[in-house]
Order: structure tokens, then sequence, then C-alpha cells
């Protein structure tokens, strides 16, 4: 099959279709991965086939209003003035992305499209082409379910009709949302202004692939067979991969230390957030190995004691299993990861628990209902002294050590790509 990948967003947007698509390439399948130019070289290194989209989002969350929007949206009332105040910014952004991945579907004239749904437009150029499409996404948000309401809106003792309820009104605002920028689009196309939103030209229903453990957050038994948890899409690093000589010594110098990383996401005070990390981990007495990643804290020419050490990057799945406990913002990805490793997880998410966005403190709080990690720290209030009584507590837990290893050994035994792609196969299949 030819399948094209859709996905918008930061690096912990892109990382697991890549996998993914390494895994349908490795099914025999001719795959395309669209999303912003500034991945192309990262899916390059894996050998995945690019198509560019412009920078546009990733430009906007490292300008000083998109670090804003991160760490000042706290409730409903401030997320919908936020929106007001970066609509005129946002709103030609989304309405470029739609241009610039139609192009692309047009060219490519995939028989399959996965799509993240910041793709918006997706199900739409599937329509026009006549070819089949597949939601791959990471948070229960839009397969109705008795059992839980959908992700982001709150979980209450009203039973499976609320529950029910919560997703047709996810689906009902996904859907206005993404139509007024699709619609001028689908115009210019000839055709009809409402499209067939979670159904196939067909009528058929458009599947549902979501990445994530079902040891982490079970798959509900009312789903329906277009739809599956199939397990985390981890892109582990280059088997070849050689750590630098001054990491290795620093691991081999003392107990485990703590990770700590916040991705590609940041907010106004990347450098102070560096120093407050800084001063808890001392505080904690930890040795710790602190990440800047691609921008998540700047330690930019920061004097480190010797229980301390600074790098870039290094791959989660040869890094985590040499620690004792992992800090992070709490993305998907990241979090799977920490899990995998088998290590107890310190969430501390940018956003506020809110509605249709809040990912981070969502897997914060399920890592910490599954007993493997403490209650989340949000980025705004995150201080010397919380981070270590965090630690601290982390590291003293040995209940949480104990379910935080069985958890790990549980998930290294599951194939979620493989998963992924046996569904695909299927789904394209008509089974």
């Amino acid at each position: 099959m030819r399948i094209l990948i859709l996905t918008v967003g930061t690096r912990g947007d892109v990382q697991p279709y890549l996998a993914l698509a390494k895994g349908l390439l490795a099914a025999g399948h001719n795959v395309r991965l669209c999303t912003c130019g500034r991945f192309e070289s990262f899916a390059a290194a894996h050998g995945v086939d690019f198509a560019a989209i412009n920078n546009d989002l990733l430009d906007f969350m490292d300008s000083d209003l998109g670090r804003s929007v991160m760490e000042t949206t706290t409730n409903l009332f401030e997320m919908v003035r936020t929106v007001r105040r970066v609509w005129p910014t946002v709103g030609p952004m989304i309405r470029r992305h739609i241009d610039e991945m139609a192009a692309v579907a047009m060219a490519y004239r995939p028989d399959l499209i996965l799509f993240h749904k910041k793709a918006i437009g997706a199900e739409d150029f599937a329509e026009k082409l006549g070819c089949r499409c597949a939601l791959a996404f990471y948070l229960p948000m839009y397969v109705p379910s008795s059992h839980a309401p959908a992700f982001g809106l709150p979980r209450l003792p009203l039973g499976s009709a609320y529950n029910r309820l919560t997703y047709r009104f996810i689906n009902a605002v996904t859907k206005a949302s993404s139509a007024s920028f699709a619609r001028p689009w689908r115009k210019r196309q000839g055709m009809s202004p409402r499209g067939r939103y979670r159904r196939h030209a067909d009528g058929s229903p458009i599947g549902a692939i979501h990445a994530y453990s079902p040891s982490v957050l079970p798959e509900p038994s009312d789903w329906p067979e277009w739809a599956i948890v199939s397990g985390y899409w981890f892109l582990d690093g280059p088997e070849d991969y050689s750590p630098p000589a001054e990491l290795r010594a620093f691991l081999a110098a003392g107990p485990p230390p703590v990770y700590v990383g916040f991705g590609s996401i940041f907010g106004r005070d990347p450098r102070g957030k560096a120093k407050a990390v800084i001063e808890g981990v001392r505080r904690s007495g930890a040795r710790a190995i602190l990440a800047s990643g691609w921008g998540g804290i700047d330690l930019t020419d920061l004097k480190l004691p010797e229980t301390m050490l600074a790098i870039e990057s290094a791959p989660h799945d040869w890094l985590f299993p040499r620690v004792a406990a992992v800090v992070h913002h709490g993305g998907c990805g990241t979090t799977g990861a920490g899990l995998r490793a088998g290590k107890p997880t310190i969430v501390c998410p940018f956003f506020a628990d809110q509605p249709f966005f809040a990912d981070q403190p969502f897997w914060g709080r399920i890592v910490h209902e599954l007993g493997v990690g403490p209650k989340p720290i949000l980025q705004r209030r995150l201080t010397a002294d919380k981070l270590a009584a965090a630690i601290r507590s982390t590291l003293a837990d040995e209940a949480m050590r104990a379910k935080a290893s069985a958890l790990g050994e549980t998930l290294r035994s599951e194939r979620g790509v493989e998963n992924a792609v046996a569904f695909v196969e299927r789904y394209m299949a008509g089974q």
C-alpha cells in the first residue's frame, strides 16, 4: 500500500509517527511522512520518505506569545480569551498547513492516510482522493465509550449516559472548529461544504489507532472493531549508539541519577527554569542528568556541581534504564519511555488541566493513579523546594519503585508498532 502519515506539532507529535512509518516500511508498504520541515533530517536519519510543510506552528511556539500561552492558560475562561488573542496568528497558519498538506496528498495519491488530529483536513483529502483514512492518535478522545468520559472532560458520577455524551460534545466541537478551516479548501475543490466527519464517503466508519499501552490505560470493552489501543510506538535509538565518554563516566561514578528534561516545549523563562531545577536537585541530595533537549530548559554556560551532568539529549531506551527516576513534562512518548524502563515518573506539565489540549496533566494524573509517580507539579508552580521534595519522596518510596518496575516489565513485552501495522492491514482488507 501507499500510506501517507500526516502530523503537525513538536517532536513529541512526530517521533511516534516516525516509529509507525518504520514499522509499515518493514511490513513492505510504501510510506511518506508529512510534517513540519524542521524534522526532515530526523526522518532521513531513519530512512523514511519525507514531505515538508512550513514551520509556522513551531515558530509560533518559540515566540514570546507562544511561550506565554503555554504557561498562562489555567482555566476555561483563560482558554477562551487566549484563543481570541492568538486567532489572527493561528488562523492563517492552519489554512496554510491545510493547503500544503493537501498538495502533498494530491501528489502522493495514497491508498491510506493516517493522521494526527492536528492535521486538519486529512479526512477531506481522503474524500477527494477516494482513499481511506484512519485516526492515529495517543489520547482517548473521539471513540465513544460508556466506561469513562472523553479525555479532557471531568470524570463525574453521572453514569454511562454522561460518559457517552462527552464524546459527542468533543466530536461536535472538533467538527465545527476544523470545518471552518477545511470548508474553503473543499469549496475550491468543487466539493460539498459539509464533509463526512468520522465517516468515509461510503458511510463506513473511519478507523482509530491509539498509541498508548492498554496496561497504562485499558481499551474500553465497548469499543467497536474499528478502534484499537495498540501499545506505544517507540522509536528506539540507533543500535550502534555510543554514549559520550563524559556521560558513561558520570553514570559509573555513583548511584543511578535522576533524569530531568522537558523536551521541545518550553515556557517564558527556560533559563530561570534551569536554575530552579539545579537548585531543586541540589536540595534533594540526588545525582542528576539534566537534558536541555530542544529548548525545554536552558543550561547554556551554567556551572553545575559534580553531582550533575548537562547533556543535550540521549536515546531514552538507552538512558532511562540507567537512571533512578525520570522528571519530564508528561508528553505521551516520554511518559511511555520512562514507564517502559520501569522507572518512577515525576510529571511537571506545562499546560494546566484544561479540556481539548491538556495531554500532559492527563498523563501525569494517570501515572499518579497507577502508583508509579507522585502528583504532577505544574510548571508555573515548579520551585526548587517542590522539586526537591518530589525527588526525595519518590526515591524513598519502595512500593512506588516496585510498581514501576512491574509495569516496565509488562510494557517491554508489548509490541505497539507491530499491533498498529496489523490493524492497518486488517482495516484495509475490510475485516
